[in-house]
């Protein structure tokens, strides 16, 4: 099973106030979803996003934001630039795929030498 992971993409510090505390201490980050498994690494093309207050510890969600927070997160939205969604094998993949040649590769080698008959 494949395990999923977000990965940073990018990071801000924001100084605008935080609607539940009112402190003027807050991160936003950009996240994008990788997904890891036995045969590849695949980087999706989703990307998700988080405010959260350094003073208060709350998760600020879009319903809560201000004018100044959306013009600010809409800004950096622009200037994040998320990686190529793409796959990746690893070399466990690579080595099964090399195994299954060889092995219709000697199946059909003893076929034609007359050690196989079918």
């Amino acid at each position: 099973m494949a395990k999923e992971k977000l990965e940073v993409i990018k990071e801000a510090d924001l100084t605008n106030n935080c609607p539940e505390c009112f402190n003027q201490d807050m991160k936003l980050s950009f996240y994008q979803k990788h997904k890891y498994g036995r045969f590849y690494h695949r980087i999706t093309g989703e990307v998700s996003n988080q405010i959260i207050c350094n003073k208060c510890s709350s998760i600020i969600y879009p319903v809560k934001w201000t004018d100044d927070i959306e013009r600010i997160f809409d800004y950096y939205q622009k200037m994040t630039v998320p990686e190529k969604a793409s796959i990746r094998y690893t070399t466990l993949f690579y080595a099964l795929i090399l195994f299954l040649i060889s092995a219709v590769a000697a199946v059909v080698y003893g076929y034609l030498e007359g050690f196989i008959q079918f």
